[in-house]
């Protein structure tokens, strides 16, 4: 029987924290996975991705391969750290002290926090803002007021459902998918009359270099945004589950609606030089403003409910990382506790210092995706050494197997975030422009590879390589 069928009622408030879920509290089976991880794909923000892309100066056939690849890749890695959760039924962030220690695993889940909570605060902001886009293409205001009445709203969705936790989350999520599918497919329905193929098939092509950069831009937009949250919703399924199902759901659920949504941004942005450059200023209003005004309504559904689907995983997770770090609170209070800094972050972004939305995105996606993507390395390499179930005791005491910090774990991270970040540029996100202090090696900072963010690839292949390397021994030992 399914997770949904064998959940308690959606009023109860989930307790556990940190803590190894029970044997009698797993239920379900891989496949429920597919809703969480779609519903929190399914947002049409996606479409955006396709003129992100295209701004690369690929053409369109480029972009579609390069993004498809990056979708995938990162689909499948977030899905072999989702098999960690049913071997060791705990938060993605506890799973991890297994390589990192204890107490050493506090470094990575500072990171994760940061990336949850603010990929929470952008979803929040966003989500307001369809709604008072609206509101405005209906003919009203569509000022502070709207825009401070829908943030309200969205917020108490949000954090109202982070606090209830998995069994309220698995239910919304699975009503999300659906609506945001029916709704999605009208939305592309209405639009398809604005796709121009002749001008689609004319864009110009780009280099490797831009190739590249797609490719790594895709990927941490979608699943190397969610590695560290992969195992936070398989760890209530049965230890018996299939591994490759756990995988293989995971990463349907992560790919399949970016790349729909992905491929008809393309369409649409490669179509008009326009509305491309009216998406990179405002996504939500920009495909608004190609619907007829009865769709609006609909449209502000879907938009919301996507990109609160996204939040939904997004506070849960980071109110788990928070606990990782020791904070002595329940689950429930982290949760609200990342509610009111997820309020605070969204007020800032829309009331005080509103600019330029895309640019500052895109340097906070490269510039935290490349120590998560050095932690998702180890933690890949951690999991294929791994001959055992994990240690449900050693998990919670820096004395017992897997110690109070592992140090070629830590070694590794570092080393991969350092190199990365050097590697990575973000000259349109001024307080980032310290980065970049290595892109000497490949052309300096003005040269084709200074946008392909090539730092993120390479802290993940340093991640996993160097942890086989060092850590071996260590996990042979700590399963002996």
């Amino acid at each position: 029987m399914s997770v949904q069928e064998t959940a308690p009622a959606p009023g109860r408030v989930e307790t556990n924290g940190v803590n190894v879920i029970a044997e009698a509290e797993r239920r379900g089976r891989p496949r429920d996975l597919f809703w969480p991880w779609t519903a929190a794909s399914i947002s049409v923000f996606g479409i955006s991705y396709g003129s992100f892309a295209l701004g690369y100066g690929v053409s369109a056939p480029q972009a579609l391969v390069a993004g498809l690849v990056g979708i995938v890749a990162a689909g499948l890695l977030a899905g072999l750290i989702a098999i960690a959760g049913k071997r060791g039924s705990a938060p993605t962030l506890v799973l991890s002290r297994a390589a990192f220690g204890v107490h050493g695993n506090r470094v990575p889940a500072a990171f994760s926090w940061v990336l949850s909570v603010g990929w929470e605060t952008v979803l929040t902001s966003l989500a307001a803002l369809a709604a008072a886009t609206v509101v405005r293409e209906l003919g009203g205001s569509g000022g502070n007021g709207t825009l401070a009445i829908a943030l309200v709203v969205v917020i108490a969705l949000i954090v109202g459902g982070g606090f209830l936790g998995f069994d309220a989350i698995m239910r919304i999520q699975t009503w999300i998918t659906y609506v945001g599918v029916v709704l999605t497919v009208v939305y592309v329905v209405l639009v398809a009359d604005r796709v121009d193929l002749s001008a689609v098939g004319d864009l110009p092509g780009g280099g490797v270099a831009a190739l590249v950069g797609v490719g790594i831009l895709m990927a941490t937009a979608t699943g190397l945004s969610w590695v560290n949250a992969a195992a936070d919703y398989s760890r209530y399924l049965p230890r018996s589950a299939s591994g490759r199902g756990v995988a293989g759901w995971t990463a349907t659920g992560l790919s399949v609606a970016s790349v729909v949504l992905f491929v008809v941004g393309i369409a649409l942005a490669g179509s008009d030089a326009r509305l491309s450059e009216a998406i990179g200023g405002d996504p939500i209003g920009a495909l608004a403003s190609l619907l007829p005004t009865w769709f609006l309504v609909p449209f502000v559904v879907v938009a919301v409910v996507g990109l609160v689907s996204g939040a939904l995983l997004d506070i849960y997770s980071s109110g788990l990382s928070l606990l990782a770090l020791g904070l002595p609170v329940s689950r429930p209070t982290a949760a609200l506790l990342d509610g009111a800094i997820m309020v605070l972050g969204s007020v800032y972004v829309l009331f005080v210092a509103p600019g330029d939305f895309v640019n500052q995105f895109q340097g906070f996606l490269i510039t935290l995706g490349v120590p998560i993507a050095a932690w998702a390395g180890v933690m890949v390499a951690d999991i294929a050494l791994r001959r055992r179930d994990y240690d449900d005791a050693a998990l919670m005491d820096p004395a017992g197997r897997y110690g109070a910090v592992g140090w070629p774990a830590l070694a590794v991270f570092g080393v991969g975030t350092v190199v990365g970040w050097g590697l990575v540029t973000n000259t349109y996100a001024g307080w980032l422009t310290w980065q970049g202090y290595l892109m000497g090696l490949v052309g300096g900072k003005d040269g084709a590879w200074a946008g392909a963010s090539l730092g993120v690839v390479v802290a993940l292949v340093i991640g996993v390589v160097g942890y086989a390397a060092l850590a071996a021994g260590r996990v042979r030992r700590s399963e002996g």
